[in-house]
């Protein structure tokens, strides 16, 4: 995570922010880790009647003691380019997380991806059963839409409005459950198809099953600073790209990774016969292409100057990380 710095005719290679990004990012996990687990508490808050324990207890299993929270501290940090209160931003970023862990548990049952591991541990279904993991996923979709209604989130209900329908499609039809339809029909689930994916149908299904998600982490940032549209549309172009970037690093991994560093199995890409980048590009292409993207995701920051700092050195880590 290296970049070269040229000042008053002298040039030196440094980790730019390398230790304050890593800082960075294990603040908002640890931020988000103790908002998600005051959240999901036990006592029922205004107008619910009571929190089950099985179901709470699984909620919680699958949303805390795991992951990076790379999406929180997408949200954290872009929020922060438009002075966003940080509480704010944790909030909407939890949000964002609670997503991400719901598809996560509905991603690994038997009738989808039928994992297994995750995170290192037993997948929900398998430390519970099949139904109460589908439960505690729909309990962690509809809970975010919760945690952004609140004004906790922000005072102003419009603000809230937008972020809601923001990410409403973006985890919806039109992104990451259109998505993983695409993703199942690439599997032949529904019957093997006489046309191969070509390279243009698989960046559609990934822009919808992950990068939706991710770019919305971005937007999200932008619609709690009331942005212009300009700086919006600049940390959407980023969002956009590292969603890219993101899905090739998934896809190296599944190829070259093994079980015990990814906390998850490895090589089920090839097993279900889907097409990726790694696929279409080779590994070679692949690692190129996931260069450009990281210095598009720099260029798409540049109208933020040295204040986008911590979110570039985030697209080098997103490009090379190896869990």
């Amino acid at each position: 995570m290296s970049r070269t710095a040229t000042k008053a005719g002298t040039s030196k290679t440094e980790p730019a922010s390398g230790a304050s990004f890593a800082a960075r990012l294990n603040a908002a996990a640890a931020e988000t880790e103790s908002l998600l687990d005051r959240l999901l508490a036990a006592g029922p808050v205004e107008g619910e009647i009571a929190r089950p324990h099985r179901v709470v207890e699984a909620m919680r299993y699958t949303s805390l003691g795991g992951g990076k929270r790379l999406r929180p501290f997408l949200t954290v940090e872009t929020a922060a380019l438009f002075g966003v209160k940080r509480e704010h931003a944790l909030m909407a970023g939890a949000a964002i997380e609670l997503v991400h862990c719901y598809s996560l548990v509905h991603d690994d049952l038997p009738a989808m991806d039928d994992d297994d591991l995750r995170r290192g541990r037993p997948t929900a279904h398998k430390k519970f059963d099949e139904a109460t993991a589908i439960l505690a996923g729909d309990g962690l979709l509809t809970f975010a839409f919760d945690v952004l209604g609140r004004p906790e989130t922000h005072p102003d209900a419009t603000v809230r409005i937008a972020l809601v329908t923001g990410l409403a499609r973006a985890a919806g039809l039109g992104g990451m459950v259109g998505g993983q339809m695409l993703d199942l029909a690439a599997e032949g689930r529904f019957g093997k198809s006489d046309t191969p994916q070509g390279e243009k149908d698989v960046l559609t299904l990934q822009a919808m099953k992950t990068g939706a998600i991710l770019k919305f982490c971005c937007t999200a940032g932008a619609i709690l600073g009331n942005a212009s549209a300009p700086k919006r549309d600049a940390v959407a172009r980023y969002g956009q790209v590292i969603g890219q970037a993101f899905q090739i690093a998934d896809d190296l991994l599944d190829v070259e990774g093994d079980a015990a560093t990814l906390g998850k199995a490895a090589g089920k890409d090839a097993a279900h016969g889907k097409a990726t980048l790694v696929d279409l590009l080779g590994v070679a292409g692949a690692r190129a292409r996931l260069a450009q993207l990281v210095k598009d995701a720099e260029s798409a920051l540049e109208p933020f100057g040295a204040d986008a700092a911590i979110l570039k050195d985030a697209a080098h880590f997103v490009a090379e990380r190896r869990a």
